[in-house]
């Protein structure tokens, strides 16, 4: 699983006047928590950028004096005029501890009912599980092979081994629908059969 590497510097003051103070220097204040303690402490902006600006899950190793952190992302803030990043929180990986997690979907195989002129439809790009840290992964496969026309693959559908899906089990997360095309040529065909 890709991992991102943070430099990070402990924070010591607390406080709007500070986290102005921090961000003026296009320092980004942010916070662990999730293990034995919280850890408040400040990075570059510029490294949580490929964390923050993309569609993977990756985990983040987060250096802090001689300590590292394992850490998902939780949360993030951004200002509402500038749109830059103001704060940042990270869960840290605790072996025995569950997490919860959005894990992004991966659709694989080409399916039937596009094959039959049906239009893939996507619902979901990523459901929420929760488990131990050494099952996370990049992403859970979807297969849609057998998805047919007018068809759905739900929540429930998903093969997660170790993992407990958070979403409800009955939404659907892809589905192919007719289309324009598909259903003119069967109304055709039906009038067709109706002549003989």
């Amino acid at each position: 699983m890709k991992t991102v590497t943070i430099e990070g510097q402990l924070r010591t003051e607390f406080g709007k006047k500070a986290a102005r103070q921090i961000r003026s220097q296009n320092l980004v204040p942010a916070v662990i928590y999730g293990g034995a303690e919280e850890v408040n402490f400040t990075a570059s902006s510029k490294s949580f950028k490929p964390l923050v600006y993309t569609a993977d899950f990756q985990l983040a190793d987060v250096k802090i004096g001689d300590k590292t952190y394992k850490c998902i992302l939780k949360d993030l803030q951004f200002d509402k005029v500038t749109d830059a990043l103001i704060h940042v929180d990270l869960l840290e990986l605790v072996d025995d501890k569950k997490v919860i997690a959005n894990l992004p979907l991966k659709f694989v195989g080409s399916s039937k009912g596009v094959k039959d002129g049906g239009k893939l439809i996507l619902k979901m790009k990523s459901v929420k599980v929760k488990t131990y840290p050494k099952y996370l992964k990049e992403s859970l496969e979807v297969d849609i092979t057998d998805l047919e026309v007018n068809g759905n693959i739900r929540v429930e559908d998903i093969k997660a081994d170790n993992m407990e899906i958070m979403n409800s089990p009955r939404i659907p997360i892809a589905s192919v629908v007719m289309t324009r095309q598909l259903k003119q040529e069967e109304a055709a065909a039906t009038k067709e059969e109706a002549k003989k």
